[in-house]
């Protein structure tokens, strides 16, 4: 499959342009491919379970439908560590 790429220009402050490369480097990445991977996640749900860490996952949802308060979290903690 043939993917086009389109060039896109954009107007930024000299700083963020430097802290783009910089943190850029840092990850090994371009920052078009940073800023295509900031694009690409904008049409993803803001918590889709398959981009949770492995752990992560495995415990989403194990707590739904159950009615846990502050209180319930502070007694838990309190007896634990007696």
């Amino acid at each position: 499959m043939y993917v086009m790429n389109t060039k896109l220009t954009l107007r930024l402050d000299d700083a963020l342009v430097r802290n783009a490369k910089t943190e850029a480097r840092r990850r090994g990445k371009s920052v078009s491919t940073m800023v295509a991977e900031f694009f690409d996640g904008l049409s993803r749900p803001a918590h889709s379970v398959d981009r949770l860490p492995p752990v992560t996952a495995s415990l989403h949802g194990v707590l739904r439908g159950r009615r846990l308060s502050e209180a319930d979290h502070k007694t838990y903690l309190r007896e634990k560590h007696l």
